[in-house]
């Protein structure tokens, strides 16, 4: 695990029904109520105010990750509305191995288009049958800014979850140079969630694992630290050249398994379910339709 420097305690956050709720140590609290009105009941209106909020919400502490509240269909996505959808990609040595590719020595960055962003379960509607799966890590950010080192990023990032890089091989590869931001844009092609955890809280485990199962099977199974840029690098690299927006969300790429570098290739089918996990985030589910 990457070494951080955090504002604020352990904490997690989760969307039901359009609004924020905190899930603390001892009781669920809806931000907007108890807050008397201070914080928006909406969670992106209260990212450009995420260090107030990290004060306000520090005594209410960090409680367990219940799946059975937290897999409900009136789950919202954990940022609905991000200005930027930043996305890494080969940013795992055996996934860049798989794709044919060498190890980048820079950060390939690409954009999901805003309306791909989605609930963390529901329905995927599959656009082709070459429809693949891509299970990562994702952080959100709070403070906004440029030029932020890697030493102070974390600073900046309000939490981690989960999401999927759904992606249309045929629209991706169709043509060349790849169509990489249109083949992974499509209607629920960006579901994250379920809950947001403060860095601090997540970097603590000795070492997460991302994973991804369809119908139970494991697809995808690596843990974090396999990255080849960090969380902290991806911020520094993008900041230097992009002004970051509280609430714009950064999918940090994906791990081997994917369904093209298979052999046959294997992709998604209607009827059959995908989970995908991270250890301390939970997990999210779609139904391929």
């Amino acid at each position: 695990m990457e070494n951080l420097e955090t504002t604020g305690e352990p904490m997690k956050v989760y969307v039901q029904k359009g609004r924020a709720f905190l899930l603390g140590a001892h009781e669920v609290v809806d931000i907007h109520e108890r807050s008397g009105g201070e914080f928006s009941p909406h969670i992106e209106e209260i990212y450009p105010r995420w260090s107030d909020f990290l004060r306000w919400a520090q005594p209410f502490g960090s409680g367990a990750i219940e799946m059975g509240r937290l897999s409900s269909n009136d789950l919202g996505a954990i940022s609905p509305a991000p200005r930027q959808v930043l996305a890494i990609g080969l940013n795992y040595v055996d996934h860049a191995a798989e794709s044919g590719f060498t190890v980048p020595e820079f950060p390939i960055v690409f954009t999901k288009f805003q309306s791909s962003i989605v609930e963390p379960f529901g329905d995927l509607a599959l656009t082709s049958n070459s429809v693949d799966w891509e299970v990562e890590l994702v952080a959100v950010i709070g403070n906004g800014g440029r030029g932020i080192s890697a030493e102070n990023a974390w600073k900046h990032v309000a939490g981690l979850t989960i999401g999927q890089d759904y992606s249309d091989r045929d629209v991706q590869f169709r043509g060349q140079p790849p169509q990489f931001s249109l083949g992974k844009s499509f209607a629920g092609f960006a579901p994250i969630g379920p809950v947001l955890v403060t860095p601090d809280e997540f970097m603590a485990q000795e070492d997460s694992v991302v994973q991804c199962t369809i119908d139970g099977e494991i697809v995808q199974s690596s843990p974090v630290s396999d990255m080849v840029f960090g969380v902290a690098e991806l911020i520094e690299e993008l900041s230097a050249v992009v002004e970051l927006l509280p609430g714009d969300v950064l999918f940090t790429g994906t791990p081997p398994g994917v369904g093209f570098a298979r052999v046959p290739q294997r992709y998604l089918r209607k009827g059959e379910r995908v989970r995908s996990s991270i250890t301390g985030l939970g997990y999210m589910e779609q139904i391929c339709r």
